[in-house]
């Protein structure tokens, strides 16, 4: 019989909101968070100057051990999301430090440590603290989240750029159902870069505009940053110390289609295979699934070969399941994006509400139809499937399901 993996804990920061309820509340009522000009980097050199930012963040609340001034933003982002998750979850974690892993994704990781540092040498002529400098690799960042909450089973970063939050999810699943772990805490976090602004507007997928997923007239991503994290824990573990479950973890799958550096398979041929996996690894059917939280960049490629990898593997249901895309409100928050829709995933399953795509004005006869427009949907979420496709073909999804006590 194979072992039960349930979500007792969420913690998350993100453009529209830094609480649990925050978050939910804004995503529910269509909250647009990415309509301010970035303020992390000067702009003026670009053709587009928004982009979604975490407001008001302070990270020495949540900072007990080690001196958060020493750490880039992406490591305080993740500290403070999976603080707060292992506070909902309600863990005394140090009656289970050794049996208590760590696994996070990233796509830029603290980057900002060198961009710090680039403009201290040129604004003053001086480099940054190297202490700050040393906590610039990408394992830094699990490493403080393990340091700090101070877990000391396995500690992983996984960089699958933008699939990494549920690369790291279903890294977790795997450390339960093999013993290694008694918890997990899993997800991801990127701060605001300005090289990866750098990079997605010189690829011209920067919008000047809220982003419109599946719309017609899409025209691009908008940058941003957060953390999503989820504590996991093996049902009969959960259920033993009398812990509130939000939605059990069912399966996952994995791809790499390693089609192109920036741009998708045109046939969607590793979103298929990862769909499909995920399904047979939730031993679940076609007919299970009742929302799918979408990929949905907003980008001309993705929404299409994302809707042909719906189409392919769902047939005549990929026109009845609702779809929506959160990137719509909180735009592509990198290795976080995928991090804060399961966060996404496991409130709509717990709370039967399905949060809407903002900014769908004209469907797009191209794409997936049965999108979830500009308002929230009262409906229950048995299973609901999250999509996440990066660069160079990795893609990782997971299925969540509603909780049902044997």
């Amino acid at each position: 019989m194979p072992k039960r993996i349930v979500v007792t804990g969420i913690g998350v920061l993100s453009p529209i909101g830094s609480t649990k309820g925050e978050f939910w509340n804004n995503l529910c009522e269509g909250k647009v968070g990415t309509k301010q000009d970035v303020q992390a980097f000067n702009t003026e050199k670009f053709d587009v100057h928004i982009g979604g930012e975490v407001k008001d963040f302070d990270p020495n609340p949540f900072f007990e051990h080690l001196n958060p001034n020493e750490f880039g933003r992406t490591t305080q982002l993740a500290v403070a999301a999976a603080k707060m998750a292992l506070q909902d979850a309600e863990i005394d974690i140090s009656e289970l430090s050794e049996e208590a892993a760590v696994c996070i994704g990233t796509t830029m990781g603290n980057n900002s440590v060198i961009e710090s540092h680039h403009n201290l040498l040129e604004q003053e002529n001086k480099p940054a603290d190297p202490k700050f400098i040393s906590h610039y690799p990408l394992n830094m960042i699990s490493a403080a989240v393990a340091e700090e909450l101070e877990c000391e089973g396995t500690c992983m970063v996984i960089p699958t750029a933008c699939a990494a939050g549920n690369y790291a999810i279903g890294l977790g699943k795997d450390l339960l159902e093999d013993e290694k772990a008694k918890i997990a805490i899993v997800g991801g976090a990127d701060a605001m870069s300005r090289v990866i602004y750098t990079t997605f507007h010189r690829l011209g997928a920067l919008s000047e505009d809220a982003s419109k997923p599946f719309d017609k007239n899409r025209n691009g991503i908008n940058v941003s940053e957060g953390a999503g994290m989820l504590i996991l824990e093996e049902y009969e573990h959960a259920m033993k110390r009398g812990a509130r479950i939000y939605a059990e973890l069912k399966g996952y799958g994995l791809a790499c289609d390693a089609h192109h550096p920036t741009a998708p398979h045109p046939e969607g041929e590793g979103a298929v295979h990862a769909i499909q996996e995920a399904l047979r690894d939730a031993r679940l059917s076609l007919d299970d699934i009742s929302y799918i939280n979408a990929h949905g960049t907003g980008t001309r490629a993705n929404d299409h070969t994302e809707s042909i990898a719906i189409k392919t593997v769902f047939g005549d249901k990929a026109e009845t399941i609702p779809v929506s895309s959160i990137k719509s409100m909180l735009g592509h928050t990198m290795g976080a994006a995928s991090a804060i829709e399961a966060v996404c995933c496991t409130l709509a399953i717990y709370e039967s509400v399905i949060p809407p795509t903002m900014n769908y004005e004209e469907p797009d006869p191209d794409c997936v139809q049965n999108v979830v427009p500009n308002k929230k949907l009262l409906a229950t979420v048995d299973y609901a499937l999250s999509n996440s496709f990066a660069f160079g073909g990795n893609i990782s999804n997971i299925i969540l399901g509603r909780c049902t006590h044997a």
